[in-house]
């Protein structure tokens, strides 16, 4: 593997890198490693979609379903009360 040194480095951007490496759990060289590959192999050049978008995407072209939604029915009964 290779090495690479990163000079005159803004302040700025090393704290972001280090709050980021942070949250996800890694050093900043580990955090670095993966920006950088995600960027120039492209791992990472997707965004992530959620469950929903993918199911939404998937039946797009089958048509939406329309649905009646009933109105909202209140309770009757009392709300409990915790008073000893």
């Amino acid at each position: 593997m290779a090495t690479i040194t990163i000079r005159n480095l803004d302040e700025k951007v090393k704290r972001a890198l280090q709050l980021r490496a942070a949250l996800n759990g890694r050093s900043m060289e580990a955090e670095a490693r993966e920006m950088i590959s995600g960027q120039v192999i492209g791992v990472n050049a997707a965004p992530k979609r959620g469950l929903g978008t993918a199911i939404h995407k998937r039946f797009a072209a089958l048509g939406g379903v329309e649905l009646n939604i009933p109105p909202r029915q209140f309770s009757t009964r009392t709300a409990p009360t915790f008073d000893e």
